[in-house]
């Protein structure tokens, strides 16, 4: 039996190990359909739940930088799972946030475009949360809080029906109430900066303007718990790993036809 469960065990690292698009191994067990189907539920209920905002210049203008970015990550990183289509839905929220869910569904908090002051700034959380995406934190995440044993029965006895919501829900990012957004790890989140940086750099965003965001971002939320105690870089760790990664990034957007969504 012992000798049973040790080979089932090294048949789930095999098959669920992967490598994230920046070389990172990841245990990731969830099924791609069934992950997009949690997305697409919980995006659903937003929209049902909260105000959405119908402006045309707001939706257009958030439209084509997703578009843009889109674009560019497809190149950026061929080799990941791309969805077949994005949805963009702005939200009447005072918080500054964004946030994307498996399937392609993108959330954006009206606080988000009071602090950023331009579009390269919008384009540089847009980038992070489309990475979130295309690197499969949720369904690392979700692994990871199911617990092995739960994994091992999702491959083969499992539907997310018989997943507590709130369980998909941390593991997606997000929170009971639309405005909490809950946090990856502080791998998730680095990584998620990394491709958001060459992300919005190849589509032809000014990636300097990410260093600005983050500066905006500091100034608004005001004093941030020590960063040991929170899975979130704080701000001036996230600018000065950004700044690090500056040059590649310039070299991205030096090829890049500059893009210009009118904001």
């Amino acid at each position: 039996m012992k000798l049973l469960t040790l080979a089932l065990l090294a048949l789930i690292f095999l098959t669920g190990c992967q490598e994230s698009p920046t070389g990172r191994n990841r245990l990731a067990l969830v099924p791609d359909t069934v992950l997009t189907d949690m997305g697409q539920q919980s995006f659903e209920q937003m929209k049902q739940q909260n105000p959405v905002i119908t402006q045309p210049g707001v939706n257009q203008l958030v439209q084509c930088i997703t578009r843009e970015l889109v674009t560019a990550a497809a190149t950026q990183y061929p080799d990941a799972p791309m969805p077949d289509s994005w949805e963009v839905v702005v939200f009447d929220n005072a918080t500054p946030n964004a946030f994307a869910l498996p399937g392609g569904k993108i959330g954006v908090h009206t606080g988000l475009l009071r602090v950023a002051d331009n579009e390269a700034q919008l384009a540089a959380v847009i980038g992070h949360e489309i990475a979130h995406v295309l690197a499969g934190h949720g369904n690392e995440r979700l692994t990871q809080q199911l617990g092995l044993e739960a994994g091992m029965m999702l491959i083969g006895l499992f539907t997310e029906s018989e997943i507590a919501e709130d369980q998909i829900q941390q593991a997606l990012g997000i929170g009971a109430q639309l405005g909490l957004t809950l946090p990856f790890s502080r791998a998730h989140e680095e990584e998620a900066d990394l491709m958001g940086l060459s992300i919005m750099a190849r589509a032809g965003f000014e990636p300097g303007q990410s260093v600005r965001l983050w500066q905006n971002m500091a100034q608004a939320s005001g004093a941030q718990p020590l960063e040991f105690l929170s899975t979130h870089p704080n701000h001036d760790s996230r600018i000065e790993s950004l700044r690090r990664r500056m040059d590649a990034a310039s070299g991205l957007f030096a090829q890049a036809q500059p893009a210009s969504c009118g904001a």
